[in-house]
């Protein structure tokens, strides 16, 4: 329980994380060390819910003015990194403000109880010649940090992690490339009235001991009717795990709120890329949605960019997981030399607690250029977190190139789709070899249904030489409205599940 002097302490402290682009501690400057243990982010949080919301101050106009080339010509210095040269496994840079970064975040070090603001300083950049003057001031702030550390070779601190832009973040593991991001929360996506994006404002690196290889980070999150704490404890490795644990603090009720959101890029595959005039067979950071119910069943919805916004909910009651996966792994699925997307990472998320009732929800926003992010993956609580109440959430982030604890069951590999007659519709399923699936399938069933009803004419179940796995074609009809939703799972004679359920929603 917070004392009354402890309370009007951090009321003070949140007005001034309010009017200047630093945190709490900027109160005694950025020289001063001050107290901090795991409770103080979320005691300015709780202190801060208690004020009205105060955006941020814009950083000067002639950092706001970059454009996107001059922005990146200013470059985090190596040899200015922290930690840098002190033995550690981790070093951490921070990013300069302005361009598309208009509000500052403060940067604080944690090392031995004690947080100490780090103040902007001209010398923690290379400026290419495209970058103008810039007026300097130690007051100025930071967009974010990229954290480093010997990913892929011994001798070579490589990025691994990044912080910027609102409260988004994005990571990889060994051998990856960057591809889809993570958010602290997410608050009314895809709703009529516009969503609302929480920012990040304020983040505390603790410092890592010599040959540690967990990294702590605490970050404070505001926006108009939010406040939030977040600890991110983070692994890198060929997996990068990071557990999460956050305290929300709604200032007003929040009716449509998304947990563990994940953000990425579908353009198109083998199952609509009429529309694209593009010499590549496939573009996307991820092709599919996948979740382990807490009913014990594990779906995979492949993603599609529609027309049409759409959104699906999969209604549940405690999730034992679900990410955004990237299953094309071949390059030859895309013949990109420069995007490499098929070293793109997955991304799950595994409840470290039970979530309750709610829905693990899918927003496909239509699009035409593949630097559009346009899905978002989330889970949203059946009951609105209520003002004036702390929301403790927890879960695991898994940067991957697989789910982890993967099922006993054959995966989905691929999904194409073409046309079948005048109003007629083919889907080809592949799953991977599985040792209860046998070259013979005559004794294997597929359990299928549909919406509309009886949507599926035929199916064609069969062995697939090429893959070694298990092919089903099936034709469906397309209904009036040009709408059909559609499930698939193989089972054997005794209808014991041999395959995830494969889950589709075709739309015109």
């Amino acid at each position: 329980m917070l004392s009354r002097r402890t309370l009007f302490r951090l009321l003070g402290a949140a007005s001034l994380m309010q009017v200047t682009p630093f945190g709490a501690m900027a109160a005694t400057g950025g020289s001063v060390s001050l107290p901090f243990t795991d409770s103080t982010v979320r005691d300015i949080a709780f202190a801060m819910s208690k004020k009205h919301y105060m955006p941020r101050p814009l950083v000067p106009q002639a950092w706001q003015n970059l454009d996107y080339n001059q922005y990146r010509e200013i470059k985090p210095r190596l040899d200015q990194a922290i930690w840098s040269g002190a033995n550690r496994e981790f070093s951490a840079q921070p990013f300069a403000p302005g361009s598309y970064f208009k509000q500052a975040v403060a940067l604080h070090t944690v090392e031995n109880g004690q947080a100490k603001q780090i103040p902007f300083a001209r010398d923690l950049f290379e400026r290419g010649k495209l970058v103008p003057d810039l007026p300097d001031d130690s007051n100025l702030g930071f967009s974010g940090f990229r954290l480093r550390t010997p990913l892929n070779n011994l001798d070579i601190h490589d990025e691994f992690l990044v912080f910027q832009g609102a409260s988004y973040f994005r990571a990889i593991g060994k051998g990856h490339w960057y591809g889809l991001s993570a958010r602290g929360l997410a608050i009314d996506t895809a709703e009529p009235t516009g969503e609302e994006f929480p920012d990040f404002c304020g983040f505390w690196l603790e410092t890592p001991k010599p040959g540690a290889t967990t990294i702590r980070v605490h970050a404070l999150l505001d926006s108009p009717r939010t406040t939030g704490a977040y600890i991110f404890d983070i692994v890198p490795g060929s997996t990068t795990e990071m557990e999460v644990s956050a305290s929300l603090f709604p200032r007003q009720d929040l009716e449509h709120v998304g947990i563990a959101p994940l953000t990425s890029m579908f353009l198109y595959n083998g199952i609509d890329r009429s529309r694209f005039d593009d010499f590549r067979p496939s573009v996307h950071d991820s092709d599919g949605l996948l979740i382990d119910n807490g009913a014990g069943e594990r779906l995979w919805r492949p993603l599609a960019n529609p027309r049409n916004l759409q959104i699906s909910a999969f209604m549940d009651n405690n999730p034992r997981g679900f990410g955004l996966m990237q299953r094309a792994r071949r390059f030859d699925q895309f013949t990109d030399l420069e995007a490499r997307y098929e070293k793109r990472p997955s991304l799950w998320v595994t409840p470290l607690a039970p979530w309750g009732k709610g829905s693990v929800t899918l927003v496909e926003i239509p699009t035409a250029k593949e630097i559009n992010d346009n899905i978002v993956a989330y889970w949203r609580p059946e009951k609105p977190l209520k003002a004036g109440e702390e929301h403790q959430i927890s879960y695991r982030l898994s940067w991957c190139w697989d789910a982890p604890g993967e099922a006993p069951l054959a995966k989905v590999t691929g999904t194409r789709m073409g046309a079948r007659g005048e109003d007629g519709r083919l889907a080809v399923i592949d799953f991977e070899p599985h040792n209860a699936i046998p070259v013979d399938v005559s004794d294997i069933k597929a359990d299928y249904s549909s919406w509309p009803q009886n949507a599926i004419r035929s199916h064609v179940l069969e062995h697939n030489r090429e893959t070694g796995g298990t092919r089903l074609a099936m034709t469906f009809a397309a209904s009036p409205d040009k709408h059909a939703e559609l499930r698939v799972q193989l089972r054997d004679a005794s209808l014991k599940p041999l395959s995830e359920v494969w889950l589709y929603r075709w739309t015109a």
